[in-house]
């Protein structure tokens, strides 16, 4: 069996990351036995500079890409379908307002050193909270009850938002895929060589991996 580096570029800001992890974990299940996957999730902020008390989700969308309330609608419905293909449920009104992530970057990168699967879990519960439940991601409760969720140590996490820990390694990590040219999540990096973008169907990714593990690609 081969064991495959996978680096999934990402923020809990993201519907189609949600849709992309979905994607990715179906994929290693139907390639059990042929790969293993030593996973890692890299932090990346869609809305760095968003203010405390977040903006209203349609305002955000209609100022950064010109859409319309009708075109918002129709592209949540289409995240909505692919989310219900690899069981992922989304709040049937979107997520309500845009807010900041950053400290739920930190509590990530914070997760990654907790044992095994641990980074995984929290992310997850992190996207039910955030995409599945619209709630206030900025909430440090809302992200304490995250990592209640995940198993993790509720007391060493408010720690961690106490104070600045892992601000640091989190701002390097952007700035290294930002370096990198990742300008859009999710961004898949296999071996730290090559790259899939976007929230794939569970085949491309399934192809994709299976032909990276064999050796048949460039």
């Amino acid at each position: 069996m081969t064991t495959l580096k996978i680096d999934f570029v990402s923020d809990i800001a993201c519907p189609w990351c949600a849709v992309g992890l979905g994607s990715l974990e179906q994929a290693l299940v139907r390639l059990d036995g042929e790969v293993q996957a030593d996973l890692h999730f890299q932090p990346f902020e869609l809305n760095p500079h968003m203010p405390p008390g977040g903006q209203d989700l349609g305002e955000h969308l209609t100022q950064k890409y010109g859409s319309t309330a009708e075109q918002q609608a129709q592209i949540r419905q289409t995240i909505a379908d692919r989310g219900a293909e690899v069981g992922f449920e989304f709040h049937p009104g979107g997520r309500g307002r845009v807010y900041n992530t950053f400290n739920a970057h930190r509590l990530l990168h914070w997760a990654e050193g907790q044992g095994y699967g641990s980074q995984h879990a929290l992310k997850k519960a992190f996207l039910q909270a955030y995409q599945g439940r619209a709630e206030c991601v900025e909430d440090p409760e809302v992200l304490l009850a995250g990592v209640a969720a995940a198993g993790l140590d509720v007391a060493a996490a408010r720690e961690v938002l106490d104070s600045d820990a892992h601000t640091a390694e989190v701002r390097e990590r952007q700035q290294f895929y930002a370096q990198a040219g990742i300008r859009s999540v999710p961004a898949v990096i296999i071996n730290d060589r090559h790259l899939i973008s976007g929230g794939q169907p569970v085949e491309v990714f399934e192809q994709a991996l299976r032909r990276i593990a064999s050796g048949d690609v460039n």
